[in-house]
């Protein structure tokens, strides 16, 4: 079963209201295997395709997601764009608990974290100077504007590695960058999905105000958990305005960021990457 449109769902957000003629699929991808299996179906009579990022029932921790494979699969299943939601928390005053930011930069603390498709004889390097697509984060915008959620377009989400939560010390930190919201995933999908030439945006959920916050100075789950209950209602409403409204052609670069990226002479890649890269890749080498 094939689709156009990825929705990630992040914590709080393990399925999709709304989807009709609904098929769980399971996929094994180059990289193994992705947080869930997807579910597909149609939403406002577009084919899309859900992942719930940590798996229903929250069982993945962010330093063990299998990036790779779940953009890979969304890849497999025809994917050509991606709505990513996430919670987050807020490192400034004017981003309150329940709304949405809908960041145009990423900025990483992760440490570790494998965020290329590329290696092992193929060198790419991709543009990531604008790591988020204009036109879906457009498309979110209104859908916002439309489901009456409060959303604020641009600023940075700071990728932290996690599982913990910032120091007092660290959420400062930050702030004083000039950061607008922290999370612990959405860095490396967005590196990815530019890989492989998929359209990415994401929807910060905003959930509370780290710890800088003197009101907000012992951020527990329970807090969180509470807010995100709600972010999760919004979030199906903005979800289901956005697929609604996305154009059904793209006219952004997304589609061709390898096209300058790919450095390693051809002759020389090794077959077996090849065909592992052959999804992302492969209209490169036709020919």
């Amino acid at each position: 079963m094939q689709a156009e449109i990825g929705v990630i769902g992040g914590s709080g957000l393990y399925s999709m209201p709304g989807f009709e003629a609904v098929e769980e699929v399971r996929l094994d991808t180059p990289w193994g295997s992705p947080s869930d299996a997807y579910v597909v179906g149609r939403l406002a009579g577009r084919a899309v395709a859900f992942l719930a990022r940590h798996g229903r029932g929250h069982r993945i921790s962010p330093s063990e997601l299998n990036f790779r494979a779940n953009i890979h699969g969304f890849k497999q299943l025809g994917v050509s764009r991606i709505i990513s939601l996430s919670a987050v928390g807020s490192l400034k005053e004017e981003h309150r608990p329940t709304e949405f930011v809908i960041p145009d930069q990423f900025f990483d603390r992760t440490r570790g974290r494998v965020s290329t498709f590329f290696g092992e004889g193929l060198v790419a390097h991709v543009s990531f100077a604008d790591p988020v697509c204009h036109e879906v984060g457009d498309v979110v915008e209104a859908a916002c504007r439309t489901a009456g959620v409060t959303a604020k377009r641009g600023g940075t989400y700071l990728c932290m590695e996690g599982p913990a939560f910032s120091t007092k010390a660290e959420s400062n930190v930050y702030r004083s960058w000039g950061m607008d919201v922290i999370g612990m995933t959405n860095l490396q999908e967005a590196k990815l999905a530019r890989e492989a030439e998929l359209c990415y945006a994401t929807v910060a959920m905003v959930t509370d105000y780290d710890c800088w916050h003197p009101d907000h100075d012992a951020v527990t789950v329970a807090d969180i958990i509470r807010v995100l209950t709600q972010n999760a209602e919004n979030a199906a409403k903005v979800v289901a305005a956005a697929v609604a409204a996305m154009p059904a052609g793209r006219t952004c670069k997304c589609g061709a960021a390898l096209a300058h990226a790919l450095i390693t002479d051809k002759s020389t890649v090794p077959d077996a990457t090849r065909r592992k890269l052959e999804l992302i890749v492969g209209k490169y080498f036709a020919g």
